[in-house]
């Protein structure tokens, strides 16, 4: 989205620089890929990156993604202030469901709100951590904050095993297979992703993936043996 927040109708705006051709021909290529459309914003004023967050126009931007061709929404908590976060996700969640178009709703308020407790039937996944990084056991400080290793994202998941289920899936992060781990580091975590039944997303960049981090991704067998179904790839 464009620094110029919107425009005079209230608008998301998008970088001309970066998208010349709007965002609606930019899904339409990327559907033409094969692969979904996904799209971020935040709950709050501003996103973490200081974008236009959506607080006050969620059912504008809503209407907008439809309009694009969104097919999933990552929905980040940065800057919210004292808003209630299960009232701030219903909103966006209605906003979404009236738009028509069957749009993923993926909360990421970090698990701060307990989301396992009243996420179901406001969105498809929630986040039950903070934000992971391609470190197998060692978290890695960011400075105000701090990245979670696998093993630490891991340790955390068994005692909301419960809560997990169709369309309302325990998001642990997404997958780290490709970033820079060990071929035994990516094959454990995204096996261990499967185990737990956890949203498989392609966290790589797809344009540049090797051919060692394409069968750990597309391993049928281990992808099979998951209780579950739920699998996007990020652009």
């Amino acid at each position: 989205m464009d620094d110029e927040e919107r425009d005079a109708k209230g608008d998301l705006v998008a970088d001309p620089k970066k998208f010349p051709n709007g965002m609606k021909a930019f899904a339409d290529y990327v559907h033409g890929k094969g692969l979904k459309f996904g799209i971020y914003n935040c709950a709050g004023n501003k996103t973490c990156a200081g974008y236009p967050g959506s607080r006050g126009h969620e059912y504008q931007d809503a209407r907008l993604y439809a309009s694009w061709g969104v097919d999933f929404l990552k929905y980040d908590w940065c800057n919210t202030d004292s808003l209630n976060a299960r009232e701030a996700y219903i909103t966006m969640s209605s906003a979404l469901k009236e738009t028509d178009r069957p749009i993923v709703f993926s909360l990421c308020e970090w698990g701060n709100h307990k989301p396992w407790l009243w996420a179901k039937g406001v969105g498809e996944l929630y986040r039950t951590t903070g934000d992971i990084t391609a470190n197998f056991d060692h978290d890695k400080h960011m400075g105000t904050w701090t990245a979670s290793s696998v093993m630490t994202i891991l340790d955390k998941q068994p005692a909301i095993r419960q809560y997990n289920g169709p369309n309302h899936w325990n998001d642990a992060d997404m997958l780290e297979v490709g970033n820079g781990m060990s071929y035994a580091e990516d094959k454990a975590h995204f096996s261990m992703w499967c185990m737990l039944s956890a949203p498989l997303a392609a966290g790589n960049d797809l344009r540049n993936m090797s051919e060692q981090t394409k069968s750990i991704l597309t391993n049928k067998e281990v992808v099979a043996n998951r209780s579950g179904c739920f699998r996007h790839s990020r652009l």
